[in-house]
């Protein structure tokens, strides 16, 4: 099984090579196969993607929205009559199950591009301010060479959230996808200049923590646009505010879910199994902290680990599997220390906690976990471990889940279940998060915005508030008559 790219970089239209770059090599999670070998960028590659970005940008911010927009729409298309052979790259990439790529990745990579291409046209449009006999008007313009640094959840999703309003507003970008995903994010580099992108627009650069610093502090690139941690997200913005570049840093989460007594209990546990068991649990707005009213926890108990207890784990390019593994060993080793930290302090384990006996070979995987009996000060109840790990903790009244809920660093997402919807309302807006449901969960549609609060990040990816972010407002006074001055 191979995966082998071309080169490991596309700048200017074609790919490049430079094996002085330290090697990275691409694994499959699930069996632990090197499919492909690349190498991180050199400073030389970092300067020649930045130097065919600035160079692209100025054509590409010369064309139209519509003609901008059509290039974009084209990509969509592409993409939407290739989405089988991107599906099975994102499977290989990630160990994602391709009945979950299929529907999830590629599509709502395309879905953005769709989006971008068809509102640019009149969503940038700027306003004309009266002034008596003078007047004024207003117009947003591309901030330049845009730096994307993706994460290994969602690597061709990410590309072009971060890609495709970048491109809309008139903006070049160079992406550097994660080390660990290395490959998804070249194919939508090939993409967009089958699309009709002109060469540079768009350049993909392979890398490590050496490379992402060289390409946060060039002096050519206006804004950075990160996907990942808190902790990264914190070095990143730091080093991006020190020389005043854009920033969208779209980080980590432990958001919490609020069931109520009179939920639909099944849905309830539909939501909460979406938010912590899909991708293998390495989604950034899961709701890992669910809060389940005591008058309904053991019912809701039995259903949801009797339900989590048939999910099919297996193959994932098989298409009945509806769990694959983690997507490094790294990962799992990591949310196994969370999983016997939960244990060790006092968490009652309803179900899995370990490694699933129907798998074999050097896959990375891990049973769905859920605990209960979790409490508030708990690590596994604090702290993010983005694997299949499901916390459900007590509640009674609802000021108390309220004050529960937000006393966290994070705010990315929440949820809440109810039949009453008036307090669903009262509920959401009171909680301290960017991006929330109601009696759903993990809903990310590219029509509406997404992003986090507090250390959980702050821009939006989606929507037209996205193009805000990616642009910047440019006001122009015009003088009608004659300039005069006091002196």
């Amino acid at each position: 099984m191979k995966a082998q790219p071309q080169a490991s970089h596309f700048i200017d239209g074609e790919y490049v090579e430079d094996t002085d770059g330290t090697v990275i090599e691409s694994i499959y999670p699930a069996t632990g196969e090197v499919i492909a070998r690349l190498h991180a960028a050199t400073p030389a590659i970092v300067e020649k993607a930045i130097a065919s970005a600035k160079r692209a940008q100025k054509e590409w911010a010369s064309w139209g929205p519509a003609a901008r927009g059509r290039v974009l729409k084209k990509a969509a298309e592409i993409m939407r009559e290739r989405n089988r052979e991107l599906s099975e790259l994102e499977t290989l990439d990630t160990g994602k199950p391709i009945q979950e790529t299929i529907v999830a990745d590629p599509t709502s990579g395309a879905d953005s591009f769709e989006f971008f291409g068809g509102i640019i046209a009149t969503a940038m449009n700027g306003s004309q301010i009266p002034l008596g006999g003078d007047w004024a008007y207003t117009k947003r313009v591309p901030l330049g060479v845009v730096v994307g640094i993706g994460a290994w959840n969602y690597p061709q999703q990410i590309a072009c959230w971060k890609g495709a309003p970048a491109l809309a507003a008139g903006n070049a970008m160079v992406f550097k996808p994660s080390e660990v995903t290395p490959l998804g994010a070249l194919k939508i580099a090939e993409i967009l200049i089958e699309a009709g992108a002109p060469k540079g627009v768009y350049n993909v650069i392979q890398g490590d923590r050496e490379t992402g610093p060289l390409l946060v502090s060039h002096p050519d690139v206006a804004k950075v646009s990160l996907t990942g941690s808190v902790p990264t997200g914190r070095k990143v913005a730091g080093a991006a505010a020190s020389q005043l570049k854009h920033v969208t840093m779209e980080l980590g989460g432990k958001s919490p879910i609020v069931v109520f007594d009179d939920a639909d209990i099944d849905s309830a546990i539909s939501g909460a199994m979406l938010g912590n068991f899909y991708s293998t649990g390495q989604v950034c707005s899961n709701g890992t902290r669910v809060f389940v009213h005591t008058a309904i926890k053991e019912t809701f108990l039995s259903r949801l680990k009797t339900r989590t207890e048939a999910i099919l784990i297996g193959d994932p390019q098989d298409e009945a599997t509806q769990m694959g593994p983690m997507v490094s060993l790294a990962q799992r080793e990591k949310v196994l220390s969370y999983i016997d930290k939960g244990k060790a302090e006092g968490a009652t384990l309803v179900t899995g906690g370990g490694i699933p006996n129907s798998v074999t070979g050097e896959g990375f995987y891990i049973q769905p976990t859920i605990f209960a009996d979790v409490t508030d000060d708990m690590t596994i109840a604090r702290e993010e471990i983005f694997g299949p790990v499901m916390c459900v903790l007590d509640f009674e009244d609802e000021a108390e889940v309220i004050e529960r809920a937000n006393a966290t660093e994070f705010g990315l997402s929440a949820g809440v279940f109810t039949a009453d919807f008036s307090r669903a309302h009262r509920v959401v807006d009171q909680l301290e998060a960017g991006t929330l449901w109601i009696n759903t969960y993990n809903l990310c549609p590219v029509e509406i915005p997404f992003g986090g609060s507090k250390q959980s990040g702050f821009g939006r990816e989606n929507s037209a508030a996205a193009l805000e972010h990616y642009s910047e407002l440019k006001t122009v006074y015009v003088g009608m008559g004659k300039c005069e001055a006091p002196y």
